[in-house]
């Protein structure tokens, strides 16, 4: 007698897609499915964004007439952190350091916003860049490394760092060779470059509920919870740790790179913040003036600001 009974094994696409009895007869493979097909989402993103901007991922053989309309600039550093008065212990970190990779000299900046609990921040603090630096492609395919080295930072924090509680924005700056540099970020940590000619420009996407998804995000500890962070496991169906990436050229007249979390954006503006700064020669001094600038509004939360000073 012929086998007329039908295999019960469908691929991921057919157990979503299929009709009602047939799906329900492959219920158990549901969840499976869904992960599968959001793994093959963010393949399909990576190779996406790797189409989209070949001339943006640092690959060696530029031009050298397209070199020669910017300058390798020297740059220093600088910043200042305080202590918010919402009841909790300081959750910001920061890094600002240099360092030379395969022959290159970098510039590594970041700002890390850590919300119930600050284990999520420490851990990017100490392992993010490194992570970024050792994809064999982050010379060649910045994007591609950035996105990659992110989501497995992410990975692992979930798994082993805080489990379900607890996470983090990020704000990462990378300056390469005093000519190129590459910011990445998740969450509402924020950076602007500044120029002489008074030329203000965002770096990165404010990652907030209702800029990107109204009415989709629960809320977290009473407050709406971001679009984009590090951890927070227990709402990772909500919340994505896909960053925003900028690659910029340094111009001649770039003169700061300012890094702050939103315990200063809240009660400054772009514009306002590079006003306050513009004729200061000092990074360090620049960073301080703008924290002591956010607590003269008012600013209740931590603070936490990064400034690199172009010479």
């Amino acid at each position: 007698m012929k086998d007329t009974t039908k295999n019960s094994t469908y691929s991921p696409e057919e157990i979503l897609m299929h009709p009602v009895k047939k799906r329900r007869a492959a219920s158990g493979d549901l969840r499976n499915a869904a992960k599968v097909l959001q793994n093959q989402e963010e393949e399909d993103h990576l190779r996406e964004e790797e189409e989209e901007i070949p001339h943006d991922d640092g690959n060696e053989d530029d031009d050298e007439e397209e070199d020669a309309k910017y300058c390798r600039r020297g740059f220093g550093h600088g910043y200042h952190l305080v202590k918010g008065q919402m009841g909790h212990g300081m959750e910001d970190h920061i890094v600002a350091d240099t360092k030379t990779v395969k022959g290159h000299k970098l510039g590594l900046y970041a700002i890390f916003d850590g919300h119930s609990g600050r284990n999520v921040a420490d851990y990017l603090q100490s392992h993010l860049f490194d992570n970024i630096l050792s994809q064999p492609d982050f010379w060649k395919k910045p994007k591609k490394a950035i996105k990659r080295a992110y989501k497995l930072t992410d990975d692992y924090i979930l798994s082993s760092v805080v489990g379900s509680r607890g996470g983090s924005t990020a704000v990462t700056a990378i300056v390469v060779d005093g000519k190129k540099l590459v910011v990445a970020n998740v969450g509402d940590s924020r950076a602007i470059l500044c120029r002489e000619s008074d030329v203000v420009k965002q770096l990165t996407v404010d990652h907030e509920p209702e800029k990107e998804r109204p009415c989709n995000v629960p809320r977290v500890d009473g407050q709406l919870a971001m679009t984009r962070a590090f951890g927070d496991g227990r709402l990772k169906e909500h919340i994505s740790v896909r960053p925003d990436i900028e690659i910029v050229q340094i111009h001649g007249d770039t003169k700061f790179l300012i890094l702050a979390s939103d315990g200063l954006w809240k009660v400054m503006s772009n514009e306002e913040a590079w006003d306050e700064i513009k004729e200061v020669r000092n990074a360090e001094k620049a960073a301080k003036a703008l924290v002591d600038e956010a607590l003269a509004r008012g600013s209740k939360d931590d603070i936490s600001c990064v400034v690199v000073f172009f010479n």
